[in-house]
């Protein structure tokens, strides 16, 4: 039992850290970044496995938002909330 509230409690912190590269590549597309910054490389690199799929279901040219990193959060926050409590019991 302790080892699933340490692998649970490990994936949780993973999610989060997931997290916040999203919202670091996010934010650094507010500018423009040199393509070939090794932290804009891995950034991408990182990101975009997630990111595309979703960017596949929803097409920026219909809104002109990149709404990617927002679906992609609140799909970690569902996973971080609900799914990996309930493995708890």
């Amino acid at each position: 039992m302790i080892l699933i509230h340490s692998l649970v409690g490990f994936i949780g912190w993973i999610l989060n850290l997931y997290t916040w590269i999203i919202i670091a590549a996010a934010l650094i597309t507010w500018v423009s970044p040199d393509p070939y910054n090794p932290i804009v490389r891995f950034l991408g690199q990182v990101t975009e496995p997630v990111l595309r799929p979703i960017r596949r279901l929803i097409p920026t040219y219909k809104t002109g938002i990149d709404l990617s990193p927002l679906i992609a959060i609140i799909l970690i926050q569902f996973i971080e909330r609900v799914i990996l409590p309930s493995l708890l019991f």
